[in-house]
């Protein structure tokens, strides 16, 4: 057999969540790559639920796939000795190839069973790094995404031009109170705008270009892109013009602005279709203080990179003050957007904000209005020297706590763990304080349920202590933790901890329980299987164009990481006993924590947002690890996967079929047995034809992504589709 049809078949066998039973073992990889000398793992897998437990997996080999020369052959490792991985649910073997450093194209084979392709180069992240930074290009808004910068497929006219005529929530027929709030960006899924998430957003990328400079380049495709500026902080000055634009003269921040366009009824997609009113919110603490620390960072960060103007930066510094003035003399301010619906009027018992956009940014545990407080003061001692600020920063640290059981976005509070790192990195600062803060962070990652005493227990390598909402975020997170340890633990083995690090990535690039690269439409560069659909408003599951990626709709933009697995998942259940809609993201209970997830963008009473939503603070904390594993030094590996093609729609040798409208046809010389499945395993259909052509129809099945199982003659080839093509 050729080497390309061996590829062929392994882009198209390895398909995940078909029906446990059917597949008897897969192997996952990082579908992109390995640098040269990191440590190379690939997962064998038993899925959960699978009839029966091969105790010893053998031998495995890893191809060259241009040669089809073995070049590696070594034994796998069940991992613990066959327990059950907890968070999947899957018997685990450990395929370690971390020899093998040639550059190449490599897969990895097993007792018959083939991964994807992947590529071995030092370089072999730059380009994924591009693609998920300029996913905030796709979401800015108020401007036009020409197709020399946003690609055919996603070119848009101008959208929201009305927020330059903003109004106020609560004087809303006032034209006098009208105020430009052009620009920032998209918030999630939705087409909102909050202060204190936004000042987040840029003093994130802010830290992550003075933690690796070299990472940031200035040729990631955008408008500024040129310009001798890197392109992170192009992107981050986006944000900070809207952040100006929504400071008040005596230096408060404005809370929210909240956009039209409604998800799922033809109303927001794609933004330039949006005619509908902004309103704008009244100021609090929370958004000022929050503001404080992006003025100051940006401030300080830019005041050392050549070609920003001087005056540029006299404007931050000048913002960021007047902004602690005001919050200082107003640190009870509180506002609470989109709050009076029964379930939330005991935080805002005295006014009602329902309609002002989505989430609500306001800051509910007074821990976390201190940890805001004192980011602020922190930025404004790195930009300015002054004592007074550090000392506030050091009187009120020490009392924060390390774990934050109520929140659903992360157990732990990585925020106050970077911002504690941060501190032992100052050259200045109480040495008694640092050494408390590091006794109680050492203290933290030791612990045996979570961090250093729980990572061993995680077969996949990505170790996180539970599943919620946001969950690819905290897997960001802890990566980002390992990485940064030595700030705290000058000891450890730096090498062993970035390996670790890397295994967060490895996760979220295709070694999960899933098979796929949790980024949307990445097969242009270099994955195999990534996702075709997420929870946005731009790509609703009401567009023709963009709902889901097929061979014939771009589908969603490429590079968005949703939120990912959430346990707490649930769908309106009453509303979902209806039949067809709900049950084609049927996640079964019981199903472990890492799979609850479903490839849908589903809106109410689906509701998809709780796992497949997209969101900036989700983006940034992959973005800020995967940065750290770049290197432009190295050139990048070429793709050999068809760009915009989903790796289901390769043909495999065998089995004669082409893709129709909202179906397959195929062709058949004596019998075929066809079957279709939901993406969670449910069997919807089976049909059995004798000779001849005959065409598999999805059109009467709710619309959404179908798998097509086809045995032809004695030969098998395996489909995703959409019948919304």
């Amino acid at each position: 057999m050729s080497v390309k049809n061996i590829v062929t078949m392994i882009a198209v066998a390895a398909v995940a969540a078909v029906s446990f039973a059917q597949i008897p073992q897969e192997i996952v990889v990082d579908q992109f790559g390995y640098r040269e000398q990191a440590r190379k793992i690939a997962i064998g897998r038993l899925p959960f639920g699978a009839p029966s437990v091969p105790i010893d997996a053998g031998p495995f080999r890893v191809i060259d796939v241009e040669t089809g020369d073995a070049v590696f052959e070594g034994n796998s490792v069940l991992f613990r000795n066959g327990v059950v991985d907890a968070a999947s649910g899957d018997i685990i073997w450990h395929l370690d190839f971390s020899s093998v450093t040639a550059p190449g194209r490599y897969y990895v084979t097993m007792n018959g069973i083939n991964s994807y392709p992947f590529n071995i180069a030092d370089g072999v992240y730059n380009d994924v790094l591009k693609a998920a930074v300029k996913t905030f290009y796709y979401q800015r808004a108020g401007t036009a995404k020409p197709a020399q910068y946003a690609g055919t497929e996603w070119a848009d006219d101008m959208n929201f031009e009305q927020d330059r005529r903003t109004r106020y929530f609560y004087d809303s027929t006032n034209a006098a109170l009208e105020r430009d709030l052009s620009g920032g960006w998209f918030d999630a899924g939705d087409y909102n705008k909050y202060t204190k998430w936004t000042a987040n957003y840029i003093t994130e990328m802010m830290l992550m270009y003075g933690e690796n400079p070299a990472a940031f380049t200035d040729d990631f495709g955008i408008p500024e892109s040129g310009n001798g500026i890197p392109d992170i902080l192009d992107e981050a000055m986006w944000g900070l013009d809207w952040l100006f634009r929504m400071q008040n003269e005596d230096g408060a921040m404005l809370s929210v602005q909240g956009l039209a366009g409604g998800y799922g009824d033809r109303t927001g997609s794609p933004p330039s279709i949006v005619t509908g009113r902004s309103y704008y919110g009244p100021p609090n603490a929370t958004a000022t203080f929050g503001s404080v620390k992006a003025f100051a960072t940006a401030a300080r960060v830019l005041g050392g990179v050549t070609g920003i103007n001087a005056s540029y930066i006299d404007s931050l510094r000048t913002a960021a003050l007047k902004a602690w003035d005001w919050g200082i003399a107003n640190p009870d301010s509180i506002f609470h957007n989109n709050c009076g619906d029964t379930w939330n009027k005991h935080l805002c018992p005295n006014y009602d904000s329902r309609g002002l956009a989505a989430g609500n940014q306001e800051l509910v545990d007074p821990w976390d209005r201190v940890e805001n407080y004192i980011n602020a003061a922190f930025a404004l001692y790195e930009l300015t020297g002054v004592d007074s600020f550090l000392t506030i920063f050091e009187n009120n640290l020490s009392p924060l706590p390390l774990y934050d059981w109520g929140n659903v976005m992360q157990q732990y509070r990585h925020d106050q763990h970077t911002l504690y790192m941060r501190y032992l990195e100052h050259p200045s600062g109480s040495a008694s304080v640092k050494s408390d803060m590091r006794n109680r962070l050492r203290i933290a990652v030791a612990r045996e349920n979570d961090f250093l005493g729980a990572y061993p227990s995680d077969g996949y390598r990505a170790f996180i202590y539970d599943y919620q909402w946001g969950s690819n975020k905290v897997k960001n997170d802890y990566g980002l933790t390992f990485y940064k340890w030595h700030i705290v633990d000058q000891a450890i083995d730096r090498d062993e901890f970035t390996a670790m690090a890397a295994g967060y990535l490895h996760y979220i690039h295709g070694v999960n329980p899933f098979n796929w690269v949790y980024l949307t439409n990445m097969n242009r560069y270099g994955a195999s299987r990534s996702l075709t659909t997420i929870y946005h408003t731009w790509f609703s599951e009401d567009s023709d164009r963009w709902s889901i990626t097929t061979a014939t709709s771009p589908g969603p933009a490429p590079g968005f990481m949703p939120g990912g697995p959430n346990a707490g998942y649930t769908r309106d259940g009453q509303v979902c006993s209806w039949p067809g809609r709900c049950q084609v993201i049927s996640i079964p209970e019981g199903t472990p924590p890492a799979k609850r997830y479903a490839e849908t963008n589903l809106g109410w009473p689906v509701n998809s947002w709780e796992i497949t939503e997209n969101m900036n603070a989700y983006q940034l904390s992959y973005i800020r690890l995967l940065s750290k594993f770049v290197d432009w030094s190295s050139p990048t590996p070429p793709v050999s996967v068809r760009p915009g093609a989903p790796a289901a729609e390769q043909r495999t040798a065998g089995v004669r079929y082409r893709m129709v409208r909202r179906g397959v046809q195929i062709t058949v010389k004596e019998r075929a047995e066809v079957k279709i499945f939901t993406l969670n395993g449910a069997a919807v259909s089976t049909r059995n034809f004798t000779g001849g052509v005959h065409n598999v129809s999805l059109a009467r099945l709710p619309k959404g992504m179908y798998i097509i199982r086809m045995t032809v003659d004695g030969q098998r080839a395996v489909l995703r589709m959409s019948n919304t093509m």
